[in-house]
This record gives C-alpha cells, sequence and structure tokens, in this order.
C-alpha cells in the first residue's frame, strides 16, 4: 500500500492534548515544592517544557523515518539498553537517588535506562514475532530466545531495583506472543514457573512486603506505609464532581509525595473533578484504540507487531499507574504517560507515537 501523506489525527491530536494537559499539571503539582526546595516555582515547569519539545522532535523524526528501518537496528538497540542498564548499577556511572540506581547522569541531564530497554524490547520482538510466527505456534522451543532476551534485560531492571518496570517487561513481553499466536497453555507453563522467582523478590525485600501490607489494608499504618495511599485517596475523593480548580489542590502541599511523578492523577482528580479526570481517561482510551486500530490494519507482520506491542506497552504503564493512584494495585514508581514529570519517559513515549503515527500512513486506517 503507497504512503498516505497524512498519519492518524485522531492519535496525533489526542497525543498533543494530553502532552499540553501534562505540562499544565505538572506546573500546578510542583510550584510549590519547586519554590521550597530550588527557591523557583518554575523549576519542574521549565523541565517539563524542555522534555516536551524534545519529545515533540522525538515525534516528528519517527514521523520521517520509514518505520520498518527499525528492523534493521533491532539488535544494536538492545544492545545499547543492556549495555546502559549495566552502567546504571556502576557506582561512579549510575545516580542513585533514595536508594535506587535508575539514572545516568549526563552533564545537566538525568536518562533512565529503562525506558530505552522497553522500546528496544518491543522492537526486537515484533521483528523475531514476524520472522518465526510459525515456529512459535508449532514448537515450545523456539519461546526461548525471545524469553530468554526479556528475561535478562528484567533482571537487570530487577537489580536496580526496579520490580514495577520489571513486571512491565515481563507483561509486555507476555502480551506481544500471545498476540503472536503463541499457544496459551505455553505461555502458562512459563508464567508458572516465574512466578516463585518474582513471589523470592518480593518476600526477600521488606520495603515491597510493606507495599503489599499497605495495600491489603493502608489504615493499619496510615503515617508509614500507608500515608501515601490515603493522601491519594483524600485527593481523589475531595475533588468532588468539577474539582477545586486548577493550582487549588490542597494534597499537594506536602501532604502527598510524588505529587507531580507517579501520583499526578491524583491531584487531576482533586483540581479538575470526577469530569476531568473521566475526560482525561478517555482520551487514554481513544489513544489506545488508535493504536491498536492502527496495529491491525498495518501493511505486513512486522508494522503490526510493532503497533501492537507500542500500544501494549502505553495501555499497561496507563493502566498500573492509575491501579496504583487508585488503590487497586499496590504502590509501584510508573508514570503517567504523556502527564507525569520526567524527560526519559516522556521522550520515549512521543518516540513511540511518531512511530505509531509513521505506521498508521501505510496502514488501511
Amino acid at each position: 500500500m503507497p504512503r498516505k501523506l497524512t498519519p492518524d489525527m485522531w492519535l496525533f491530536g489526542v497525543a498533543l492534548v494530553l502532552l499540553s494537559i501534562g505540562v499544565v499539571m505538572v506546573y500546578s503539582a510542583s510550584a510549590i515544592v519547586a519554590a521550597d526546595r530550588f527557591r523557583d516555582p518554575h523549576f519542574f515547569l521549565k523541565k517539563q517544557v524542555f522534555w516536551a519539545l524534545l519529545g515533540c522532535g522525538c515525534l516528528w523524526a519517527a514521523l520521517r523515518v520509514d518505520y520498518r528501518r527499525l528492523e534493521a537496528v533491532r539488535l544494536p538497540a538492545l544492545g545499547l539498553a543492556a549495555v546502559l542498564l549495566v552502567a546504571v548499577l556502576i557506582p561512579p556511572l549510575g545516580q542513585e537517588i533514595n536508594g535506587t540506581r535508575r539514572w545516568l547522569r549526563l552533564g545537566p541531564m538525568s536518562l533512565q535506562p529503562v525506558e530505552l530497554a522497553k522500546l528496544a524490547l518491543v522492537i526486537y520482538l515484533a521483528a523475531y514475532l514476524a520472522r518465526r510466527r510459525e515456529r512459535l505456534r508449532a514448537s515450545w522451543r523456539a519461546l526461548l530466545h525471545p524469553l530468554a532476551v526479556a528475561g535478562g534485560l528484567a533482571v537487570l531492571v530487577l537489580l536496580q531495583p526496579d520490580l514495577g518496570s520489571c513486571l512491565t517487561l515481563i507483561a509486555l513481553t507476555f502480551a506481544l506472543l500471545f498476540l503472536g499466536g503463541v499457544r496459551v497453555w505455553h505461555l502458562g507453563l512459563v508464567l508458572a514457573s516465574a512466578a516463585p522467582l518474582i513471589t523470592v523478590a518480593i518476600l526477600t525485600a521488606p520495603y515491597r512486603l510493606r507495599r503489599i501490607t499497605a495495600f491489603v489494608d493502608p489504615w493499619q499504618d496510615p503515617r508509614g506505609s500507608g500515608f501515601q495511599i490515603i493522601q491519594s485517596w483524600l485527593a481523589l475523593g475531595s475533588g468532588g464532581w468539577f474539582g477545586r480548580g486548577i493550582g487549588e489542590s490542597r494534597q499537594k502541599l506536602f501532604y502527598l509525595p510524588e505529587s507531580h511523578t507517579d501520583f499526578i492523577f491524583a491531584v487531576i482528580g482533586e483540581e479538575l473533578g470526577f469530569v476531568g479526570a473521566t475526560a482525561i481517561l478517555l482520551l487514554f482510551v481513544v489513544l489506545i484504540w488508535r493504536g491498536l486500530r492502527i496495529g491491525l490494519r498495518a501493511p505486513e507482520p512486522f508494522g503490526a507487531y510493532l503497533a501492537l506491542g507500542l500500544t501494549v506497552l502505553l495501555a499497561t504503564q496507563t493502566l498500573v499507574n492509575l491501579g496504583v493512584v487508585t488503590g487497586v494495585l499496590p504502590t509501584k514508581g510508573l508514570p503517567l504517560p504523556f502527564i507525569s514529570f520526567g524527560g526519559s519517559a516522556l521522550s520515549v513515549t512521543m518516540l513511540s507515537t511518531g512511530v505509531l503515527l509513521n505506521i498508521s500512513q501505510h496502514a488501511n486506517v
């Protein structure tokens, strides 16, 4: 099918609207904290605007370059992601924040390698499924290679430690293998063998056990492990139907931790109310719908699996973040795509959106 001049405008419009909402809400949620810590209420806003503009550049570049070229760089991208995940564990290179090593310091900026690893894994799995889908459906042995690659990346991420992103990589792999036609009972056997390892990872880390306890009953320790989710509930509950108004949140005044990053949706619920929060949820629904539509109508297997993988990645991170903020899931450090403060996540999200838009120029949408 010849390439169209116009990409999927639904997807493009929703992405820009979500990006704009993110810039506004990051400023609203962070101004007081920034003034207290850095004596500059615009500190986080200026950084978010920079990353948003860089993300738009990434989107434009991905839109201009034929997505099929990504198949040729799948192994270099995977290798680079693995090297960066190892480098972040080395003390002189990795930046330690709150007892974790998830960032590489590059001059005035910080890079989170796991975000690149997620994108590289999607590209690799899309290429693998496009080439080996018949073998995957016929024999369980064909699963060993993609599972080994995904498992290696997941282990490196777990060493940071970052269980949330580790589970995201695993969920992404299983979802794409399922969409590629792998038999469910084969995936079930692999998942059953991996479950004890995940259980050990949780039981051997006291802070993870405290998160599970807080998830079951946060009121057992309202000033400790249950504090964050309780403050999130207070923010969401006090917003009412139409919210307090932008900038009027009370929980962001040093009550709700990570109010401009992982828990920004709680501030959105408080300031924009049920109606505003629902409108943003509907934007994400449209985004995921258009992504799946692009994947299902892509002209060839690599484009289909790539679009589906990127959409699953965006959907997984969105659902996990919203689940954490509302208390449906235990606390995990995953940002809300397009909206949470953060450079690496936002840049990769915009790059992924650009790839989806590029595929839509070739698809029958």
